[in-house]
């Protein structure tokens, strides 16, 4: 009978592994299949199952087989790999660091502005027992439920590994290598206790998460629940790729999706620097790009604290005690309430707002508890009804964004990158730049995975739901009227709002002169 499947955490399927089933003093051996199916000859009831695989960690669990019922048993490859949790925190309190590693290892933690700068090592951790560094995961879906490294074998006080937030507010790595060279980094939140700055910069960490897959799901991949079996070949299996009309989001329900899980495509190497191109399909809008942001300000000289969403979303992070927030790259993910709280701050209490970045706040989330959330992607077919009148998943639940950034996402600019065209040169935000209605800036870019410039990878522009005083200060040059349209509008009591409309704006900010003094001009002023 098929008992059930065996994947790693990618939820592909392995093949070969082997199995022992135990119970009453007997044991049935069997293999996975070519597709991660097992197979075994067992008599209904609970078994003690033992796993084992080339190239995975082993692990022991205890399955009750019933007729009809399919088991999905999960093993995590030896790889290195780590997260902190909580991921975001302010000074002064603590993290775990969660550590996957084959092999002993040794720890270090880096703050990462304009240089990366070792705050403290924090020391090295072998084995004591064979394998003892190894993680273990859930059998199942634990996209849902959280990865819950260190659930065993740190039940002692002297085994649990904390870091203790320092108290300068910056985007933080942790560094985890081993004496045979491996290297993994991943990322740490640090929020002031207080606030140090007028200027508030919100890391997108409801964004890392919406496309996160490990564990086999993301919001791209298999975004409503994970399919009845492990993948064995993506591109004739996923639906994101055997669609013909690309309909990843095709209904109401989404299986929620958990923080705690590693996050691989925010590492950022080892030697990688802040003024480094920007490699990979992932690292281009996510937490290596808001880096960059950091590292820009550092060299202009602007003061800055550092918030992720989440905190926004439950009241850690005071709107009030803040002169500007800064939005990166691609925060395209945030919550009813977020969003309400920002626009009550822009247009009743006099705050200003910089949105670098394309896409941005373009779907609602719904958090069902502090550690997992849900993406309210609806149907993407009411989205394309232009008859429904929807500017995007957002407006679906809500309204459009436009209403607070003056812009929304356009999809005519994906996946192309240009620069952009003066469009408004008596406006004070080219104040020094010599630029000229006509001219060109925004050439130079960091971004690997769609290079070309400044005004690319997602766009967007005004629509019907902008501020009626939203002014068009520049257009990206992109191929058929992809172009970001970056725009400016002032709301009542000194309330403000400047959009970019790019994901590249960001990978621009280090290496073009014009993009740099145009965010400066922003800032500046702003700050007033």
């Amino acid at each position: 009978m098929l008992i059930g499947y065996l994947s790693d955490e990618r939820y592909v399927a392995i093949a070969d592994g082997l199995l022992l089933f135990e119970r009453d003093g007997a044991a049935v051996p069997t293999r996975s299949c070519a597709n991660g199916a097992v197979y075994a000859d067992l008599q209904p009831g609970r078994y003690d199952v033992s796993l084992n695989a080339p190239g995975f960690g082993p692990k022991r669990v205890v399955v009750e087989v019933r007729a009809g019922s399919v088991h999905h048993f999960r093993l995590l490859s030896n790889t290195l790999l780590g997260y902190a949790w909580p991921k975001c925190v302010q000074s002064g309190q603590k993290s775990e660091f969660r550590v996957h590693s084959p092999e002993q290892y040794k720890i270090s933690l880096w703050r990462y502005g304009l240089q990366k700068e070792l705050v403290q090592p924090i020391g090295w951790f072998d084995e004591h027992g064979p394998g003892a560094t190894l993680q273990i995961t859930p059998d199942g879906d634990y996209t849902q439920t959280g990865i819950q490294w260190n659930k065993y074998g740190y039940s002692s006080p002297v085994h649990k590994q904390y870091a203790t937030a320092p108290e300068r507010s910056g985007l933080y790595y942790f560094h985890a290598e081993t004496d045979t060279g491996r290297f993994f980094s991943f990322p740490w939140v640090v929020a002031p206790a207080k606030p140090q700055a007028k200027t508030a910069v919100l890391m997108s960490d409801i964004n890392w998460n919406a496309y996160n897959n490990f564990g086999g799901r993301s919001n791209y991949i298999h975004p409503h629940a994970l399919l009845p079996v492990p993948t064995l070949n993506a591109r004739l299996e996923l639906p994101r790729y055997t669609d013909a009309e690309h309909l990843n989001y095709s209904g109401p329900d989404y299986d929620p999706l958990s923080f705690d899980r590693p996050e691989p495509i925010n590492h950022v190497p080892r030697d990688t620097q802040v003024t480094d191109p920007i490699a990979g399909r992932a690292p281009c809008h996510i937490a290596p790009t808001e880096w960059r942001c950091l590292g820009w300000l550092e060299r202009e000289g602007f003061e800055y604290d550092v918030w992720s969403e989440t905190q926004l979303h439950f009241d850690a992070l005071d709107l009030k005690q803040y002169k500007v927030l800064i939005l990166g790259p691609h925060p395209e993910y945030w919550s009813i309430k977020m969003y309400e709280r920002v626009k009550k701050w822009v247009f009743e209490e006099g705050g200003r707002l910089m949105y670098l970045g394309g896409n941005g706040l373009n779907c609602a989330v719904e958090f069902t508890d502090r550690d997992t959330c849900i993406y309210r992607n609806e149907d993407v077919r009411e989205l394309r009804d232009l008859s429904k009148g929807f500017e995007s998943r957002f407006h679906q639940q809500h309204e459009s964004e436009a209403n607070l950034l003056g812009v929304v996402y356009d999809e005519r600019g994906i996946m192309t990158a240009a620069p952009y065209e003066v469009v408004d040169d008596a406006h004070w935000v080219f104040s020094g730049t010599g630029l000229k209605n006509g001219d060109i800036f925004g050439r130079e870019s960091l971004h690997e995975r769609v290079p070309g410039g400044a005004s690319g990878h997602e766009t967007d522009k005004r629509s019907k739901s902008s501020p009626p005083e939203t002014r068009l200060l520049a257009r990206g040059l992109n191929a058929d009227g992809g172009g970001a349209e970056m725009c400016m509008f002032a709301a009542p009591h000194g309330g403000a709002v400047f959009s970019t409309g790019s994901i590249c704006w960001i990978a621009s900010i280090l290496v073009d002169q014009s993009v740099s003094q145009v965010t400066a001009n922003v800032l500046k002023r702003f700050l007033r």
